[in-house]
């Protein structure tokens, strides 16, 4: 089992945000069932398909199809044999944050497309609001004190799938012995909220608030290095923390090579509205990536054949999951990227048991070429 050891820091505003990691997400209007997409429709990227139960080489860059069965990996059950990451845990409030004082949308309410762009959502019921995030830090076993570690910086957070499959994986030689750092999110979802306003702005400012607020916090307080060798870090999320986690490498591959996403939200979400990436995360498959030089980055991406299609009232062409995920490795494979995208059958939006059965293969493509 994983050891915890937890702390808090003391909260000014306690009382007046959600729970820590614990999002109040506001009504959306009434969603349309997605619709079970093809992987072999036309014009979708050209993919293997493997035996059902079959996952793709760790080793092996391209595009696959997996399903329609999903069990559990063998590395995602603990196994007491081998040595125990310890985890520990702390918050932060927004009183202490320079990049994000809070926001939220009111509950109950969403936004209207703009009449003259429907690609431009008006949200008029945001204000400013106080949150807490709650922060928890994997360190392996096999860490060694006083020297540069690896890690890997997750949206959502915490993430105990994640540390347990890191203890197997690592004691199996088949990643490094890194740190992982699961960061909740300031609440809500989509336009308008603190989550929104983090995960879907195509910037780098939440990398940088990583960089400056969060990483030296997690080294000062448990006594580690986190190496600032791109190569040796990572960064990970499901739906719009999967678009941030893209984001994170693409503004700032000084400091990421390395980005794992499950159904990422590559559509068309960012708020407030940008007039120079008018499109949002849809932009990258768009034309960012085909119309810039490419960048040392290294992807793994997974999609649902039931991922969502449409979520909202904007209709504009530009929030169809699979076919933004389809998009990206089109334009990929075009560039020139090592990557590896996984459609799965019978899965919809970051489907717990895809991620179950995917997330020790994943991890273990993404840090390919890294010394063990």
């Amino acid at each position: 089992m994983l050891k915890r050891v937890c702390c808090t820091i003391p909260l000014l505003l306690a009382g007046l945000a959600p729970a820590c990691g614990q999002a109040v997400a506001a009504q959306h209007p009434t969603r349309p069932m997605p619709p079970t997409r093809d992987p072999h429709t036309p014009g979708y990227v050209k993919a293997t398909e493997l035996p059902d139960g079959q996952l793709p080489p760790a080793d092996a860059s391209g595009n696959f199809i997996i399903g329609p069965t999903h069990q559990p990996a063998p590395e995602m059950t603990d196994n007491p044999s081998v040595p125990q990451g310890e985890v520990y845990e702390f918050t932060m409030s927004s009183a202490d944050n320079k990049y994000y004082p809070g926001i939220a949308r009111e509950t109950g309410t969403f936004g209207t497309p703009d009449p003259n762009n429907p690609a431009k959502l008006i949200v008029t019921t945001s204000h400013p609001a106080p949150y807490t995030r709650r922060v928890e830090v994997y360190v392996p076993k096999q860490y060694v004190p006083g020297t540069a570690a690896p890690f890997i910086v997750g949206a959502d957070g915490p993430d105990k799938m994640l540390f347990t499959a890191l203890n197997n994986l690592i004691a199996e030689h088949r990643v490094p012995a890194m740190i992982a750092i699961s960061i909740g999110n300031g609440g809500g979802d989509a336009q308008g909220s603190e989550r929104g306003l983090e995960y879907d702005t195509m910037s780098g400012k939440y990398a940088e608030f990583v960089e400056h607020e969060v990483l030296p916090e997690v080294e000062a307080r448990y006594h580690v290095q986190l190496t600032k060798d791109p190569d040796g870090r990572a960064t990970m999320g499901g739906s719009s923390g999967g678009a941030c986690a893209l984001i994170m490498a693409w503004y700032h591959p000084e400091l990421y090579h390395r980005v794992l996403s499950y159904s990422g939200t590559f559509v068309n979400q960012q708020w407030p509205y940008n007039p120079k990436i008018p499109h949002g995360a849809w932009e990258f498959h768009e034309k960012l990536i085909a119309h810039s030089p490419r960048k040392p980055i290294r992807i793994w991406m997974e999609v649902g054949d039931r991922d969502l299609d449409n979520p909202n009232v904007m209709r504009d062409g530009m929030h169809d999951w699979v076919v933004a995920n389809e998009d990206m490795a089109n334009v990929l494979t075009a560039k020139g990227y090592h990557y590896q995208f996984v459609f799965a059958r019978n899965a919809g939006h970051t489907d717990r048991a895809v991620k179950s059965q995917m997330l020790p293969e994943a991890v273990e493509y993404l840090w390919q070429g890294y010394p063990r």
